[in-house]
């Protein structure tokens, strides 16, 4: 989904191009804002670094903009999944510092008709192929990495189609894809609850992620409830490698003016399926959500000097839309995300380069 920000609340600061490195910037926080020592952003979190080098640019007349999924390609390659409707190939590195990146193939997507797609959500298979999300219907549908669409998608459930065809609200179905067991599992995270369903009994909306085994065929499994904190949405989810899952939950507030990003981690152990649950609900009789443990609110990670066109508490912080693992080591994970632009001169493309210590399962 397209978070947007009204151009009356933003104000223009001086751009910077290229990468600033956790090791050579310098802390610098905006009024009020009071980050951690060092670069951790929490006890579980730290922010290696950023960079800014792929704002506003181009590929061959592509924008590299509205970047809405990281998903890793092999041979330090990152495919980069544009809302625009575009897939390009990023060349990242820098593991432990700023992410340097630079992008070096990219192709428009199209349905099975020719036309756009409003796409969120993107897997890498292992033999080079596409998933790719729509939020419009929803639907998950197959690409050849040059962008040919196979004709295959999987079968999505009823409940989760727009309405009227479904129960789920426009922009608010497809937005998080992930591949675990080997590619064998795919897992889809709806960014907002479905109509009539409710909350847990801390009040928090449950959305519902769906799974699918992968063979032959897709066959759809399990369901799970997520549940999901106030005036936020599931913008990413990703496979820690170790049956949990990472959720990057996003929101704007217009009155403070901030972008709200929070990382969580998701244990699928003991959920309920929910997958012939007509209204979700806790409580007495009611279905057992995934188990949630916040691991970072991302507005408490030093600013590190970033710029910033809009008057965040927090300028490092803009529309942070994409998450990947793209590296692990035990009890540690290394993360990419990247935020959306909107194609906006009053946002940013920015990538970020996190190292994450799970708590043990």
């Amino acid at each position: 989904m397209r978070v947007r920000v009204p151009l009356a609340v933003l104000t223009a600061a001086a751009a910077l191009a290229g990468c600033v490195t956790a090791q050579t910037a310098a802390a610098r926080s905006a009024p009020g804002h009071k980050p951690p020592q060092g670069h951790a952003c929490s006890p579980s979190v730290a922010l290696n670094g950023y960079s800014d080098a792929l704002d506003k640019t181009r590929f061959h007349g592509l924008p590299v903009a509205g970047i809405s999924a990281l998903a890793p390609d092999g041979d330090g390659h990152v495919a980069a999944l544009s809302d625009r409707s575009a897939l390009f190939t990023l060349q990242v590195s820098g593991h432990r510092s700023a992410p340097h990146a630079r992008t070096v193939g990219g192709v428009s997507l199209a349905d099975g008709a020719g036309a756009p797609l409003d796409a969120e959500g993107l897997v890498v298979e292992r033999g080079g192929t596409r998933l790719v999300t729509s939020e419009t219907e929803p639907s998950i549908g197959r690409y050849e990495a040059d962008g040919t669409f196979t004709g295959e998608r999987l079968p999505v459930p009823g409940e989760l189609r727009v309405e009227p065809a479904g129960r789920a609200r426009s922009n608010q179905t497809f937005e998080g894809l992930t591949a675990s067991h080997g590619g064998r599992t795919v897992t889809a995270s709806m960014e907002g609850p479905l109509d009539g369903d409710g909350t847990d009994r801390a009040g928090r909306p449950l959305v519902r992620f769906q799974n699918w085994r992968l063979g032959r065929d897709a066959v759809p499994a399990a369901q799970w409830a997520y549940p999901l904190d106030p005036r936020l949405g599931v913008a990413e989810i990703a496979a820690t490698g170790e049956g949990r899952l990472l959720v990057l939950e996003r929101g704007y507030d217009a009155a403070t003016r901030a972008n709200t990003i929070r990382l969580y981690l998701a244990d699928p152990r003991h959920a309920s399926d929910v997958s012939g649950v007509e209204r979700l609900s806790t409580g007495p009789g009611g279905v057992r959500p995934l188990r949630k443990t916040l691991l970072a609110d991302l507005g408490d990670c030093p600013d590190l000097g970033a710029p910033s066109p809009s008057p965040q508490p927090n300028p490092l912080l803009d529309n942070i839309e994409a998450l990947a693992v793209t590296g692990r080591a035990p009890g540690r994970l290394r993360l990419l995300l990247a935020s959306d632009d909107n194609e906006s001169p009053h946002q940013l493309t920015r990538l970020y380069r996190l190292t994450a210590r799970l708590p043990r399962s």
